[in-house]
């Protein structure tokens, strides 16, 4: 591992705070962060327009670290996943999916995850540890340059729990909408979680990002078995918190993901339970077609089931949309993502365990 500090760690405060205590002045960390970010220079030599002292101590402590692209694999649809391999040899998956002049990049937060959702193939991984701040804005440094310009739109819905990695992400969601750097609308950063309610009540405090969480259920007896967090952040405290993210801004609403499963949560008693919970709530439902990985037992809901479902929320008010599926001859569909995980979580001594006792 490196010893170097890596300076896509840092937000704009945190770049002023830095070159400061260099000896320079604050703007000069601005110009650095517009470097970095904006322009894609990591060669500080190249960064004319700073100090040459502060040049060679940013040489001789500092780098612009950035995960690399170690394959790409493009789907029929247009659609690319970028595996990236961090310093410690694990890697993560990004995807890229481009919509006529808009393009949405679905950056990762984590290696693998700890929530074991059971429909999620990313959940089956297990989990290793927490992105840095420059790992996750880093997969937006590298979209931007392959792209030749900042994607539209980002979601933080790639692998893992975006509120469990609570500060380096909001940090990378800070640079993505600085102006300085990516400049990307509030509106088009969205946040995606499985409902960490505590951490989702401290993000209306530090951030205005847009918010999607993965309900997927309407009560809680369903939802324990498929997002198993709700035992613990049960629909009576997720909703209202939901509720109040959105307060004061009639503009905003909160995205609900919900996967059809067949025979599993896409009755039609379903959507009226569904319609029923999110009532008072201003919201617009994504229904998303599952999408299998081996080893699973779920099945995707036929699409007049799935017809059936949005017609019948969208009579009663609440905006829906049937997610189009894109990515999936690659793996890179909602709930696809695996990258390479060394695991370290519980399951896999319960699963040492449980080998044992067979």
């Amino acid at each position: 591992m490196s010893e170097r500090i890596n300076l896509l760690d840092f937000d704009r405060q945190g770049m002023e705070e830095l070159v400061v205590a260099l000896g320079a002045k604050p703007f000069h960390g601005r110009n650095l962060l517009k470097w970095i970010h904006k322009h894609g220079v990591t060669d500080f030599e190249r960064m004319t327009d700073l100090p040459k002292s502060l040049r060679e101590q940013l040489e001789s402590r500092y780098e612009v670290y950035v995960p690399e692209i170690v394959f790409e694999q493009p789907s029929f649809d247009g659609t690319t996943k970028w595996v990236l391999e961090l310093r410690d040899g694990q890697r993560i998956e990004t995807v890229y999916i481009p919509d006529g002049d808009r393009s949405t990049i679905c950056v990762s937060s984590q290696v693998g995850c700890a929530l074991e959702c059971s429909f999620c193939s990313t959940a089956q991984q297990g989990f290793n540890r927490n992105l840095s701040t420059g790992e996750i804005i880093g997969q937006v440094w590298q979209a931007t340059r392959e792209l030749g310009r900042p994607p539209s739109n980002v979601v933080m819905m790639g692998m893992g729990e975006p509120l469990a990695n609570f500060d380096a992400v909001v940090t990378a969601m800070d640079i993505m909408m600085e102006d300085l750097a990516y400049m990307i609308s509030k509106s088009r950063v969205t946040l995606s979680t499985s409902g960490i309610v505590p951490a989702l009540e401290r993000l209306r405090e530090h951030s205005d990002a847009s918010l999607a969480v993965s309900l997927h259920a309407p009560d809680n007896a369903l939802r324990d078995h498929l997002v198993p967090i709700n035992r613990k952040y049960p629909l009576e405290q997720l909703i209202p918190s939901c509720k109040a993210y959105i307060a004061g801004d009639r503009r905003r609403k909160i995205t609900w993901e919900y996967v059809m499963l067949d025979g599993i949560n896409d009755s039609i008693a379903h959507a009226k339970a569904l319609i029923r919970l999110l009532q008072g709530v201003p919201s617009k439902v994504n229904l998303i077609p599952f999408n299998p990985f081996p080893g699973t037992d779920y099945r995707t809901s036929p699409p007049e089931r799935v017809n059936a479902f949005r017609e019948r929320l969208m009579r009663a008010g609440i905006i829906t949309i049937t997610r189009k599926t894109r990515g999936e001859d690659i793996d890179a569909a909602c709930g696809q993502l695996v990258g390479r995980v060394r695991d370290r979580s519980r399951r896999q001594l319960r699963a040492q365990a449980a080998a044992g006792e067979g």
